[in-house]
């Protein structure tokens, strides 16, 4: 068996079901699941229609690359999304991939050369797929801390010139995965910098990027910020999308990657032999999300009346210095200050009101004599609105006790 495999840490769903064994909760109390970003607002109809019309496509392979209307969609979309100055090119710059889990653990596996003692930077907390690619590519993480003090944006400027040399990958997630917090284009474009001084690849997972609340605002992307600076070849730069949380998709596994033309050659190289071809039918489905923004609108406006009326809910503890937390720049997450024992609050919630949240413990690691995700849970928002209130108001009561 490959060795490195006994170096991941289990999943993160892995622990939490070991922290919650042995606990009965409440019988009476339907259990409310607030742990894992799974959307559960309905899928547009109209992709559903497409995928049954397009069923045809069982009978044939799909190739890697997608068909050409497909990568036309996305490229269309990123560049009206992002506003880029000049059109992405289907043919160069787009990948069809299964969702940014797949990708951005392949894309790892692809772009790191182990045998030059490489680095893989990224934020901490962070999405684990980013700590796993990283060590089964034979790369060592690096983690930096994303605390309240620095609004949860990584202090890219702590990190020592050594280990810039040593990087050949720096995962950024903007909007962030826990945090919600949101890079300013100054951010991005220091970011780009940094990877011309030290020769590096910037993986930008955006997959949170549909989720915002000021529609006069949306986050900026990496992609965008390389435009306005004229890279128009997007050098060592590669952002990964995905209907999932846009489009209410999880099921589908269907995004892509879009960027730097040299490394998507290399990444498709790696995809071919890989075997990760989007089936034909999904394929379809996907044009037919990507180039509808309709849905996405009303799916905004579903996550903005969620956290109105939880963090509403949620006022007088939050008052009362019981529970530390508010609305993020973008995302479904709200990632709550509990002032204690992150592990020991999901327990007690869990067995008094029936309600699973996830320790912010588990998505981070010490760095620096520090666990920053230590004292916080992440509540995932994806429930009905009625589902979320009732949880909110279950949280209220535990709360106060």
């Amino acid at each position: 068996m490959n060795p490195l495999l006994d170096t991941l840490q289990p999943y993160p769903f892995e622990k939490l079901a070991a922290l919650k064994a042995g606990i009965t909760p409440p019988a009476h109390l339907k259990p409310i699941t607030l742990s894992i970003g799974e959307p559960q607002h309905p899928a547009p109809d109209f992709v559903v229609r497409t995928l049954i019309e397009k069923m045809g496509g069982l009978s044939n392979y799909p190739t890697t690359k997608g068909i050409p209307a497909l990568r036309e969609a996305m490229a269309h979309w990123c560049t009206q999304r992002f506003n880029l100055q000049k059109k992405l090119d289907a043919e160069t710059q787009i990948i069809p991939v299964n969702g940014t889990r797949e990708a951005l653990f392949s894309f790892t596996q692809a772009v790191i050369d182990p045998q030059k003692n490489p680095i893989v930077i990224s934020p901490n907390p962070f999405y684990q797929i980013y700590e796993g690619a990283a060590l089964l590519a034979g790369a060592e993480p690096y983690f930096i801390n994303c605390t309240a003090a620095n609004h949860f944006i990584a202090d890219f400027s702590s990190v020592p010139a050594d280990v810039w040399q040593r990087c050949q990958l720096l995962f950024i997630c903007s909007p962030g995965n826990p945090t919600g917090s949101v890079m300013s284009i100054e951010q991005l474009q220091a970011l780009i910098a940094l990877a011309d001084k030290y020769d590096f690849i910037i993986a930008g997972d955006e997959c949170y990027s549909e989720l915002y609340f000021d529609e006069a605002h949306p986050p900026t992307g990496l992609l965008q910020a390389c435009s306005a600076m004229g890279r128009h070849d997007f050098k060592r730069c590669v952002v990964f999308h995905s209907l999932s949380k846009r489009s209410n998709l999880p099921g589908l596994r269907s995004g892509f990657a879009a960027g730097d033309a040299t490394i998507l050659e290399k990444f498709l190289l790696y995809r071919t032999y890989h075997g990760c071809a989007m089936p034909l039918q999904h394929q379809h489905a996907s044009i037919a999300a990507w180039n509808d923004e309709k849905h996405v609108l009303a799916n905004r406006r579903f996550y903005t009346e969620k956290f109105d009326g939880v963090l509403d809910i949620l006022d007088d503890c939050i008052k009362a210095g019981k529970i530390t937390v508010s609305k993020p720049d973008a995302g479904f997450y709200l990632w709550a200050n509990i002032h204690g024992d992150d592990q020991i609050f999901s327990r007690k919630l869990f067995a008094q009101q029936n309600i699973t949240v996830l320790p912010g413990s588990f998505l981070s690691r010490e760095s620096d004599g520090l666990n920053p995700g230590a004292g916080y849970v992440r509540m995932a928002l994806v429930a009905p609105l009625a589902e979320c209130i009732d949880a909110a108001k279950r949280i209220k009561a535990f709360l106060q006790t």
